[in-house]
């Protein structure tokens, strides 16, 4: 199926390891990806707070070069986008008035924005467009062995209604499901639904950091192997200021986190090192052994 991907700016500049991942990943699963690459950043909630006209402008941006591919829908691989992208999204399609104001800031381009866009995050087109059945059949390396803790963190779980989750779409127990999929142990703790603390870091990096520490000691103490995560900012806040909440929590954490194209590239057969694992502060081969299969525990 052909996409109009996003990336997000993420990806692209602090954790490149999640983009190529991504791209590596996506011919496995007959996936063509529609880089977007003129779109703007989402404003990741943050410039709707101090100007919602552009937020939304920047977005319907995104939008409107998407409608212009080929492609089936629109895929994002952050759940920050997602949520700050469905806010946006709402309030265009709620209001033909604003959308068409919105649209006027994009005539200078030849753009415009139409109602109805589908935009869905990695992990939703893994579980509805793909399905669970055809993950496991395109399966080469089991997750055996390998506990896993799902951190979906904020964006891509609430508010529900917006998010489209509901008893026909459990949106908020995929990544239970495709860890399950690719033949790995869910391990569930008291985080899985917590924020990584990464919106406060510039207000107040001490709560930031103990709030990572305790979600990273949290997993630690349900004995997960790593986390997987849909959100690169979750990412940043759980493996790049790792050391610094182990600080704060004042205990070894020592906990890999995992980006989920990662996780899914490792059970399709792909190595660590065409997965960008090296470029992680916490290394997954620290605890996870990759040379026969995948199988939890660290070399003695």
């Amino acid at each position: 199926m052909k996409v109009a991907y996003w990336p997000g700016c993420v990806s692209r500049g602090f954790t490149p390891e999640l983009h190529g991942s991504m791209a590596a990943v996506a011919p496995l699963l007959d996936i063509e990806l529609i880089e977007l690459d003129r779109a703007a950043c989402c404003g990741a909630g943050v410039i709707a707070e101090h100007n919602q006209e552009l937020a939304d402008t920047l977005n319907a941006r995104t939008f409107a070069l998407a409608q212009q591919t080929d492609g089936e829908l629109m895929m994002n691989i952050c759940s920050t986008c997602q949520g700050a992208q469905s806010e946006c999204q709402e309030r265009l399609d709620a209001n033909t008035e604003y959308r068409q104001h919105i649209n006027e800031h994009l005539t200078g381009e030849g753009l415009s924005y139409e109602r109805g866009i589908t935009n869905k995050n990695f992990l939703w087109l893994l579980v509805e467009e793909i399905g669970l059945d055809e993950l496991r059949n395109r399966v080469r390396r089991p997750l055996s062995g390998l506990k896993v803790g799902p951190f979906y963190g904020c964006y891509i779980v609430r508010p529900t209604p917006r998010l489209g989750i509901d008893e026909e779409h459990p949106r908020d127990r995929y990544l239970h499901q495709v860890i399950e999929a690719l033949g790995g142990t869910v391990i569930d703790y008291a985080g899985v639904y917590k924020c990584c603390g990464f919106p406060i870091i510039t207000m107040n990096k001490e709560a930031s950091l103990k709030m990572a520490g305790r979600h990273l000691g949290d997993a630690l103490d349900a004995e997960a192997d790593c986390l997987v995560v849909p959100c690169p900012l979750c990412h940043l806040n759980l493996d790049l200021q790792q050391p610094l909440a182990e600080k704060t929590a004042g205990r070894e954490l020592g906990m890999p986190v995992l980006h989920l194209p990662q996780l899914v590239g490792l059970a399709l057969g792909l190595e660590p090192k065409d997965l960008g694992m090296g470029r992680h502060v916490v290394k997954p081969t620290s605890v996870i052994d990759w040379s026969t299969a995948v199988v939890a525990g660290a070399p003695a």
